[in-house]
């Protein structure tokens, strides 16, 4: 004979538990020993516990369906395109979906919180539970299952503003939803600040969404996919000359602590306004005060018109950090799969695998390789698969993902850093002691590398960059060996000042990305020696603030070109010959170039 519960809102009559009884006898061919529970908070109806499964036809569970069907609500708009409250519009809405509503019996796995501590909690019963499932518990909170194990489930409670993991209780009751955690999605995430769960952390109102998606989703298949070819300008010269990133990448940004990671993250999001792409930021571990920077960064440029922030801080529990670069990314994927670019960085995956570490070990999985847990890899790989160029036949959407790692003392070799870098099509290595000697952006051009490479660039940028990478290869490798030596040939000295000028084109001012048709220009203009060989480096400097204004007022046909036609044929070439001869006598300065 098997034992339940029947929970009711009011209490049942002796008859009305004895036809009960005699329908589930009938419905599971065995006799059954059903003690009675009165539950106010299922409002109406019953609940029925047998055996780890639970019946639910309360009314609670009705609405709680209803309410799951009203994420799905369009916002209301008033005529001048603002969000208003319509109290009957709502109403109306409401009453069409509770006239859908049938009364039904929701069949759930039931168990038995064993324990609970440092957010996670051991639930018996719940035999028919899947990995990353929502787990709901009596008093109100969810967790997500992580461990599957044979008498247990091991489940990480989510945290959220109305403090949802201190309701849960050793001995209290869970159910399994056979869902995975959603979050909202949609145009009115722009421009927001959001923890994980999609809640507003910026003060604003409730955001509407505009349908739900899992954080959990495979990744585009081979045949969903077509070639990365179109480039993602970052308004940075050393990127876009020499590791161009294409839209549908997964480029890593790779450096020690306080070597400009974030910086280059944040100038590719403010170099994106005005250009279609939608760009989240994603912030794992950080202190709140420097997420709080890097918004008020974004809005002082304009930039959080078209990026949404997601924010997981380090006060923030270990399953929020966990769970934000995978809310983050559902969040993107909605941009690509309604055919639109979109770019997401997260900073850093550093600490995401730190989080995880910590869940893991909390959950007494078997530690590996610096504790971390055996399937590491697998925790940023099913992450970073999900960037993708879709197909033609999907819509051409893209999601691009700038992923960050820290490294410890540039050891590139660690083992987080050799995992990312081996899902990662390329990484932008940022070196410490260039970053020292007042480098900026610091990118080490002999470490870093873009797996797509010249097809993220236009025809243009490829022919103004010329021997670039190679002509500073060598200048860095004739550099060293200047040091030890106090006399050199002309051409070995000639090599050096063209290689240190080369150099000082790279290095740019903070929160200043240049649009690419002045990239072109300087490019060509400095690798083809049209200025003085000897050009004075204040005089260079000067070079590079004023030639884009002076391209722009006096040559603008030439940089419009440039930036629609992406090509730079001969026509070209010859204004921007004149341009810079030009700008070298109205700066007193002698031509002298080669003009090769």
């Amino acid at each position: 004979m098997k034992s339940g519960v029947i929970r009711t809102a009011f209490p049942l009559s002796a008859e009305q538990r004895d036809v009960l009884r005699s329908r589930f006898e009938a419905k599971l061919g065995q006799k059954l020993d059903l003690r009675e529970a009165v539950e106010p908070s299922l409002i109406g109806g019953l609940a029925v516990d047998i055996d780890g499964v639970t019946y639910d036809g309360s009314i609670r569970s009705q609405l709680t369906a209803v309410s799951r069907d009203l994420h799905g609500l369009e916002p209301i708009h008033s005529l001048d395109g603002r969000r208003r409250d319509d109290f009957a519009s709502v109403g109306d809405a409401l009453r069409e979906r509770l006239d859908k509503v049938e009364p039904s019996t929701i069949v759930r796995g039931a168990g038995k919180v064993l324990r609970t501590g440092d957010g996670v909690a051991s639930v018996s019963g719940l035999s028919g539970c899947r990995l990353n499932e929502m787990v709901e518990f009596e008093g109100g909170g969810y967790g997500i299952a992580m461990n599957l194990e044979e008498e247990s489930v091991g489940v990480v409670m989510l945290s959220d503003q109305s403090g949802g993991e201190a309701k849960v209780r050793d001995g209290q009751r869970a159910w399994g939803t056979g869902q995975v955690l959603s979050v909202p999605t949609g145009g009115e995430l722009m421009g927001r600040v959001v923890d994980p769960l999609g809640l507003p952390l910026d003060g604003g109102l409730v955001i509407h969404s505009q349908g739900l998606r899992p954080i959990e989703a495979p990744a585009p298949t081979v045949l969903a996919r077509k070639p990365v070819s179109r480039p993602l300008e970052t308004g940075l010269l050393a990127i876009d000359a020499m590791i161009p990133i294409g839209k549908g990448q997964r480029e890593l940004i790779i450096g020690d602590r306080q070597t400009g990671k974030t910086t280059i993250a944040i100038d590719s999001i403010i170099h994106q306004k005005g250009r279609g792409v939608a760009c989240f930021y994603v912030a794992i571990g950080q202190k709140a005060s420097s997420v709080a920077q890097i918004v008020e960064l974004l809005r002082a440029r304009g930039a959080m018109e078209h990026t949404c922030v997601v924010c997981a801080t380090a006060s923030d529990s270990p399953t929020m950090q966990y769970i934000a670069p995978y809310s983050a990314c559902a969040m993107a994927e909605r941009v690509m799969a309604d055919g639109g670019d979109a770019l997401i960085v997260y900073d850093d995956l550093s600490k995401h695998a730190v989080t995880y570490r910590t869940l893991s070990l909390l959950l007494r999985r078997p530690p590996g390789r610096e504790a971390y847990p055996g399937d590491v890899f697998y925790l940023h790989a099913r992450l970073l698969e999900r960037a993708a160029q879709l197909s033609d036949e999907l819509g051409g959407g893209s999601l691009t993902a700038l992923p960050v790692i820290e490294t410890q003392g540039g050891d590139i070799s660690a083992y987080i850093p050799t995992n990312v870098i081996s899902i990662t099509d390329g990484q932008i290595f940022l070196d410490s002691e260039l970053f020292r000697e007042g480098h900026r952006p610091a990118v080490n051009s002999g470490l870093s590398v873009s797996r797509v490479g010249g097809a993220a660039q236009t025809g243009a940028m490829r022919k103004a960059v010329g021997q670039l990478r190679l002509e500073l290869a060598q200048y860095r490798e004739m550099q060293v060996f200047s040091r030890f030596s106090s006399d050199m040939d002309r051409s070995t000295k000639e090599m050096l000042a063209r290689g240190e000028r080369l150099d000082a084109l790279l290095c740019q001012d903070a929160h200043a990305p240049l649009p690419e048709s002045a990239q072109i220009a300087m490019l060509f203009t400095l690798t083809r020696g049209l200025l003085p060989k000897d050009i004075p480096m204040n005089d260079l400097e000067r070079w590079k603030k004023e030639y884009p204004e002076f391209l722009a007022a006096r040559y603008a046909p030439v940089i419009k070109r440039l930036d629609t036609a992406k090509r730079l044929d001969e026509s070209d070439e010859a204004r921007l010959r004149t341009a810079a001869e030009e700008w070298s006598r109205e700066a007193g300065l002698d031509s002298g170039g080669t003009g090769d």
